[in-house]
């Protein structure tokens, strides 16, 4: 709603990232999250169907990669808009650079996951219906070695560490291009830009990191303690992004708090009423 009232944002190329990260985030909390809420409700997975946990998974596996992915570009796309905002003013550059790392991360979650979740040949003993997600695992997990490693390699750890670096590295070049006062790049100019994505940035290490350790673990020493762990607490850390990722993407947005407090008055504004009179 905010961005819809308030289309001057949009014409800033951070905050149409920042749109395309929230439509991926409002799509996991309406149709990832209602399901996960209804395996907690029930106590176990229903239907207990192969599609059905297959659609869950598809979805969830979709939406997280796409999600961290996203974030990886932007931590990435962030030093060209700092310090070198010129190049994109060429819409040449800016579709190359910009736009067509956006969509490859969107589009490259679901052709990905449609070929090893959903396509991919394996039988219905893999599926765990008292577990959350079905037990969270699928054939090439187990039956292909190569293309778990990659999937955990490219679609979690590889982005996560991107995230790591990229703002390590903006934060660093941030505060020696304060120091140089005489450069034309102002720290007040990119200063809610750059906490903004260091807030989005540090939500993602919080809850994706753990999920590394334990994948790394699980890759050189499996455990069955490790695996419940994760399965059983771990993982759902990753929920929360859904939750908070809004107010971290608009809280830092110049104008949010005064369209926000405007929303809240409206809401608690009486009706007006109409006094009724008496004539003598």
């Amino acid at each position: 709603m905010f961005f819809i009232t308030n289309r001057i944002h949009l014409q800033k190329l951070q905050h149409q990232a920042l749109l395309v990260l929230l439509i991926v985030n409002f799509i996991q909390l309406s149709i990832n999250m209602p399901m996960v809420i209804h395996f907690l409700r029930l106590g176990r997975i229903s239907p207990e169907t192969s599609t059905y946990c297959k659609l869950w998974m598809y979805v969830e596996f979709t939406l997280d990669c796409a999600s961290v992915l996203l974030t990886a570009i932007m931590s990435i796309q962030r030093h060209i808009l700092v310090f070198h905002a010129n190049t994109l003013r060429i819409r040449f550059n800016k579709y190359i650079y910009y736009y067509l790392p956006l969509l490859l991360g969107i589009t490259y979650p679901m052709i990905f996951y449609l070929a090893t979740v959903v396509f991919y040949p394996c039988d219905d003993t893999q599926w765990n219906f008292t577990l959350n997600m079905c037990g969270d695992t699928t054939c090439f997990f187990s039956n292909d070695q190569i293309l778990a490693t990659f999937d955990w390699i490219v679609n979690t750890g590889l982005p996560v560490v991107v995230i790591i670096i990229g703002n390590a590295t903006l934060i660093i070049r941030v505060i020696r291009q304060k120091l140089r006062r005489q450069q034309s790049v102002s720290w007040v100019k990119q200063r809610r830009m750059t906490l903004q994505l260091l807030s989005i940035s540090c939500l993602y290490l919080i809850t994706w990191s753990p999920t590394v350790v334990t994948s790394v673990i699980q890759q050189f020493e499996p455990s069955n303690y490790v695996y419940e762990i994760q399965e059983d607490y771990i993982s759902d850390l990753t929920y929360l992004i859904s939750f908070l990722l809004p107010w971290l993407c608009i809280g830092l947005i110049s104008n949010f708090e005064k369209w926000l407090l405007k929303q809240i008055r409206r809401i608690k504004r009486p009706p007006n009423t109409i006094g009724v009179g008496t004539m003598t």
